[in-house]
């Protein structure tokens, strides 16, 4: 148990002297002389990075950039194969011509069965009369017979008419109902061919819209910074082909302790010196503060300990004047950010804004 207990106080120990350490670093690397109310840290510059990757799994045709080239939105950047899925969007569109004569011809059978039903509704009205018209003879032949003015024979005929009659009007009922209930179907029949065609359609907006996704483009402008892939190799849905960096979203990392990093104000004006350029200083605005600190233990207890925590912050360079000096722009080149933690401060004279033209 002892032992357990002495090897975490080890690496307590351990933890504690490389965050004080890099505490200690931090405040050699600072410049000396700030005015009050500026602070600064060293940082990096860094970019959004975007991957360009296969929306489906597919062979690489080509890749039509190469790295470090600079590329602007909507820009075709590589292409897939898509002989499958063109011989998929072949068959698709048979079978909607398909579908549609399936629906056309689906039409006609309603047409034909409603002209149908309106024959047998016409019979109905046809046969109703004369069963009417039977009913009445026979009415006036009971009505004759029972004076003797005509034989029973007639009244027998006029019997039997009727009859017959009655026996014709339910066989066109039925007929009529024969023929509504194949009218029903055949509406039916043009409905699910209707939707077979509808299924078909979406199919075919499906294959294009692989298509389309098959063409990868830039999504906004930028720099390809590595090709992932090469030409002929076979991707899985996701695979990255391309790697580009956005040159409108590019800022510095960079660091300050509790007491500076607390008064500092997102969208506070920052400056950006570069070591590779120190003759130009370079306007930026804060766009980001981290809630949690850096190179310290997770628990603090005490307020010397509290002193040692550092946050990451990010200060932003305005994507309009990324634009005017779009091939300028290198990402991983290190340098100072300087904040101006005071709103009322005044930057010195070797922190006015200084451009390249």
């Amino acid at each position: 148990m002892t032992t357990k207990i002495r090897t975490w106080a080890l690496r307590i120990a351990v933890v504690a002297a490389l965050a004080a350490a890099a505490f200690f670093v931090w405040k050699f690397l600072q410049p000396q002389g700030l005015p009050t109310g500026i602070a600064a840290g060293n940082g990096r510059i860094e970019a959004v990075e975007i991957d360009i990757a296969a929306k489906t799994a597919g062979r690489i045709r080509e890749i039509r950039v190469k790295e470090g080239d600079f590329v602007q939105a909507g820009q075709e950047l590589a292409r897939m194969d898509t002989a499958v899925l063109e011989a998929q969007l072949r068959e698709a569109e048979a079978q909607m011509q398909r579908g549609r004569i399936g629906v056309e011809t689906a039409r006609s059978q309603v047409a034909q069965r409603a002209a149908e039903h309106r024959a047998a509704e016409a019979l109905i009205a046809q046969r109703k009369a004369e069963l009417d018209a039977t009913q009445r003879r026979v009415a006036r032949s009971e009505e004759l017979a029972s004076k003797d003015f005509i034989p029973v024979s007639k009244l027998d005929d006029d019997r039997a008419a009727f009859q017959a009659a009655t026996a014709a009007a339910s066989a066109v009922q039925a007929q009529a109902a024969a023929a509504q209930a194949a009218l029903g179907r055949a509406r039916s029949d043009v409905i699910a061919a209707e939707a077979a065609v509808d299924a078909v359609a979406a199919t075919i907006q499906r294959i294009r819209a692989d298509l389309d996704d098959s063409v990868l483009k830039a999504p906004r402008d930028g720099r390809v910074q590595y090709r992932v892939a090469q030409p002929g190799e076979v991707l899985s849905p996701g695979g990255v082909v391309l790697n580009m960096v956005d040159l409108t979203d590019v800022y510095m990392t960079f660091f300050l302790p509790t007491e500076q990093a607390g008064r500092v104000a997102l969208g506070a004006e920052a400056r950006l010196v570069l070591d590779a350029a120190p003759q130009y200083v370079i306007p930026a605005k804060i766009s980001f503060v981290a809630d949690v600190a850096q190179f310290t233990p997770k628990t603090v207890e005490t307020a010397e300990e509290r002193q040692k925590l550092t946050f990451r912050i990010k200060a932003r360079i305005d994507p309009d004047l990324l634009a005017r000096h779009l091939h300028q722009v290198k990402t991983g080149l290190p340098g100072m950010a300087y904040v101006r933690l005071d709103p009322q401060a005044d930057w010195p004279p070797d922190m006015q804004v200084r451009l390249p033209q």
